[in-house]
């Protein structure tokens, strides 16, 4: 199933849950929310999209726009082979903590990451860590990688159930512990009541994108 939004009335309930904002987010969360209607397999509900775009928020300081890790190279050797970081994220070649240093509207970082994510989409991305930047590609790493726990082994449905509570606090724990985690959680809060006002109910959705193929 996937989920579609009246965009007049999410920019309109955007405007009055989150006032102005420094980065004008318009053409990134719009491109988001299409990915997310066309998209059947990662959301099972509206909660588990507002915290997806709270975290997508947070990670890109609110500009919607994939995003590398910051640091110049010198900061990034902390991830290079030798190092337990650098272990644990399966680097081993010397220059793997910034070649591999994190990409995307979530963080995906390292050598063994970029490996796996890449077989997975069947994507190159050891040779070519850049199409980690691309909006398309990275909408699908990070929505497979928050269903699918690539991050840290924590998936999505584990803090916020189908048809139940969502646990937005600890819900940080599948991108990165409890860092900032009630700074995102009131996001998700916001972006809950969004979505829930703009969503077009599945039979109307249907039923445009019906008129939409015989157009």
């Amino acid at each position: 199933m996937a989920f579609q939004f009246k965009r007049d009335v999410f920019w309109q309930q955007f405007s009055a849950k989150f006032g102005p904002v420094a980065q004008d987010p318009t053409s990134g969360v719009n491109f988001v929310l299409d990915q997310i209607g066309q998209d059947t397999t990662n959301w099972k509900n509206i909660n588990e999209i507002a915290y997806a775009l709270a975290t997508f928020a947070w990670e890109t300081a609110h500009t919607f726009q994939p995003v590398y890790e910051k640091g110049q190279p010198p900061y990034f050797s902390k991830y290079d082979p030798g190092t337990q970081l650098g272990q644990n994220l399966g680097n081993t070649q010397l220059g793997d903590g910034f070649l591999f240093r994190g990409r995307g509207y979530v963080q995906l970082t390292g050598r063994a990451n970029y490996q796996k994510v890449g077989q997975f989409l069947t994507v190159d991305l050891i040779s070519k860590p850049d199409q980690a930047l691309q909006p398309a590609l990275a909408y699908k790493i990070a929505a497979n990688g928050m269903r699918l726990g690539w991050f840290t082994g924590r998936r999505l449905s584990q803090f916020i159930a189908t048809g139940g509570a969502a646990d937005y606090l600890n819900a940080r724990r599948i991108i990165n512990g409890l860092d900032h985690a009630a700074d995102i959680a009131a996001i998700a809060q916001n972006f809950q009541l969004v979505l829930t006002a703009a969503q077009i109910s599945q039979p109307a959705a249907a039923q445009a994108a019906g008129l939409s193929n015989q157009s």
